[in-house]
């Protein structure tokens, strides 16, 4: 498998495991096309990394940060944003050097969204007809999924408002 089907593969399993960006585009954070949005980023996260050499954990965590501002109006204060950046740059290594097996090893350490996200899924606040929050929207989703999260142990994730 080429370098940036490697990758891709790699991006669409991080994105896919990270409750912050499930929660937002399940629970329509991101509008209507929240799916096309997250779809979109994994396309704009391979570009970003094909265009720019040598990229650093923080400058991938600053451009995941905006995005899921600005496309699913979300603060992501989790410390996801870290970790998610920190596995994008090594799956992007690894793509690099053609390392197949090293990068379908960490695309099944990803593995699916626990419980945590479903949870956190079901019990988040929905929008009232216009689009405005009644009250303050917070739900609890369990940290990252790697390394395995402490299921006694969550984080607030908030809707950022406009």
């Amino acid at each position: 498998m080429a370098a940036p089907a490697l990758f891709a593969e790699g991006v669409r399993a991080v994105l896919g495991a990270w409750a912050a960006l499930q929660v937002a585009v399940e629970n329509g954070f991101g509008g209507a096309r929240g799916s096309e949005k997250a779809a979109w980023l994994a396309a704009a996260l391979q570009d970003f990394f094909q265009r720019n050499a040598d990229l650093e954990p923080e400058e991938v965590e600053d451009f995941l940060a905006e995005v899921m501002d600005n496309e699913f109006d979300t603060a992501v204060e989790d410390g996801s944003l870290v970790q998610v950046s920190q596995q994008l740059v090594a799956l992007f290594a690894l793509a690099a050097r053609g390392d197949a097996a090293a990068v379908g090893a960490a695309v099944a350490r990803l593995g699916r969204p626990g419980p945590a996200l479903r949870a956190a899924a079901a019990t988040a606040a929905p929008e009232d007809a216009g689009g405005h929050e009644d009250t303050a929207e917070a739900m609890d989703c369990g940290p990252p999924r790697s390394p395995p999260p402490d299921p006694d142990t969550w984080t607030l994730v908030q809707r950022r408002r406009k």
